[in-house]
């Protein structure tokens, strides 16, 4: 089933752009939101681009997501664009920035601030400045909530999306089509626990009680229609994944754990940011792992 991004060889481009790291705004319902463009040197102006949106964790910011987590060298060695969206701020630096990923977290959510049709300008104001194929969402934390938000709600846009530490905390889940699902979490997350809850390191005033990894993963085997058990795909001494291949419209639901590392980025730097405040795990790359899975699916 072809998704309407993928439909884009034809499209003009307004403002065709060279490779490197730009900054734009989009203006939605009045509101200035700022995101960061990393075009890579292999980018052809002629042929569609992979394009990824890369969300932030809770008090976090575009740069943050930009500078920590990998996807700026990753994007260079595999042609893909990326960009990182700011959350909401009552900054106006747009620091200590969340996204409204149903139930959490903090700003976002008390504002009532309609994040998906900010992520539906941004690719809309993206679309105007290269050519854009499969367009894909990951996060850390609060961003990969709201990555498994954006599955929810424009299933018909996203090819796959990839939360790490960030379960799914949205109570009107209802893609229009299945859609593939990485999640990637650490056993020991004391902030978004495993087996669900606020854990020790939560803000209980501007958190909630998360929805646990085994019933996000059930959730979306269920909404995709997987059938079968998974299969064991990767694991060493500190990690492994678990893929259900077997879905609907030729989707996958992919677990992968980590057994340290709490609540961070598995092979990703230690990042500045208050609320992700463990040492990574090194069992795997979450950055690689996206990646590879998001170039897998057809």
């Amino acid at each position: 089933q072809e998704r309407e991004q993928e439909q884009q060889s034809s499209t003009v481009i307004e403002d065709s752009l060279s490779p490197g790291e730009y900054t734009f705004n989009v203006n939605v319902d009045d509101n200035e939101r700022e995101y960061i463009l990393y075009i890579p040197k292999s980018y052809n102006k002629s042929e569609s681009n992979p394009l990824v949106l890369a969300f932030h964790g809770a008090m976090g910011s575009a740069d943050i997501m930009a500078k920590y987590y990998g996807f700026i060298p990753k994007a260079e060695k595999e042609g893909f664009v990326v960009a990182f969206p700011n959350g909401a701020s009552r900054l106006p630096s747009g620091d200590l920035a969340t996204w409204n990923a149903g139930n959490c977290c903090a700003y976002a959510v008390q504002s009532v601030c309609d994040d998906v049709t900010f992520v539906k300008a941004v690719i809309d104001d993206i679309k105007k400045k290269v050519i854009v194929g499969k367009i894909f969402a990951t996060g850390m934390s609060n961003g990969g909530m709201f990555s498994h938000r954006l599955a929810c709600d424009m299933s018909d846009t996203f090819t796959a999306i990839a939360a790490v530490a960030g379960t799914i905390n949205y109570d009107d889940c209802n893609p229009k089509e299945p859609i593939s699902i990485l999640h990637i979490h650490g056993l020991l997350d004391d902030r978004v626990l495993f087996n669900g809850g606020c854990g020790p390191k939560c803000t209980k005033e501007s958190e909630t009680e998360y929805t646990s990894v085994p019933d996000t993963i059930s959730g979306w085997v269920e909404k995709n229609n997987c059938k079968g058990n998974p299969e064991r795909v990767f694991e060493n001494e500190g990690a492994y994944c678990d893929l259900y291949s077997n879905c609907g419209s030729g989707t996958q639901v992919k677990l992968c754990v980590v057994k340290d590392g709490g609540h961070s980025w598995p092979g990703g730097e230690k990042s500045s940011n208050q609320l992700e405040h463990n040492t990574p795990s090194n069992s795997l790359s979450a950055t690689d792992e996206i990646w590879d899975f998001f170039k897998s699916i057809q």
